[in-house]
């Protein structure tokens, strides 16, 4: 009988921390483990972690009923690339929640979203396309995050933030709260270090660090 097909996108490091949130999930619904592949346009090996390895293209071949990705991939912009390759091929974005995750009150997750364990998301937040939530990050109330944002372990996001598209929370960083009709904005595609404390606005495209955070001098070019 056939059988919907799931994957984890990218058999590195974060698509490996993925899959045991993959399995959990195949294994509760009854699906047998050689419907769970992981996905890599450069396979590292056949078999990964206990799971087959498959290019884009033999994933497009397997025998399905349908199929489903969970895309693991860092890289916001090539997180995006393979989202829209997905939706090409009628592959579904899938969306993945350990069990210790804590999702409060309204809160709506745009589609491929990975909450990892010990992430918190509270309460009135609106969250765009496959958002990375890493271990032990924390979303507080009334924040608006856009697609393709990621946050890395130990984020710290306060209350009344807004967070553009693509953009990068570092490790340990903290982000101040903002206030109801004035929050505090980290701009698209900014870069946020790790263990910063962001303080103020952040525009778009910078990349700021420390405690208080400020921008990063760019680097001149060489004449």
């Amino acid at each position: 009988m056939t059988l919907p097909l799931y994957a984890v996108y990218g058999a590195s490091g974060h698509g490996r921390e993925t899959m045991p949130l993959a399995r959990g999930w195949c294994s509760s619904h009854g699906l047998p483990p050689d419907r769970l592949v992981f996905i890599d346009d450069a396979p590292p090996a056949a078999l990964v972690n206990g799971h087959r390895v498959l290019t884009w293209e033999a994933f497009l071949q397997q025998d399905a009923t349908s199929r489903h990705a969970a895309i693991a991939i860092a890289g916001s912009r090539v997180r995006e690339r393979l989202a829209l390759r997905c939706e090409a091929h009628a592959v579904a974005l899938w969306s993945l929640q350990a069990a210790n995750a804590v999702l409060m009150d309204d809160v709506q997750l745009g589609a491929g979203a990975l909450i990892s364990p010990f992430a918190a998301l509270t309460c009135n937040l609106r969250i765009g396309r496959c958002f990375h939530a890493n271990l032990y990050s924390h979303v507080s109330h009334d924040c608006v995050i856009g697609d393709y944002v990621t946050f890395a372990p130990g984020v710290r996001c306060n209350g009344n933030v807004v967070i553009g598209d693509h953009a990068y929370i570092g490790a340990g960083a903290v982000i101040r709260q903002g206030r109801p009709g004035a929050p505090l904005v980290i701009g698209a595609g900014a870069v946020v270090g790790m263990g910063a404390v962001v303080t103020r606005d952040v525009p778009p495209g910078a990349v700021v660090a420390g405690n208080p955070a400020r921008p990063l001098p760019r680097k001149e070019s060489a004449c």
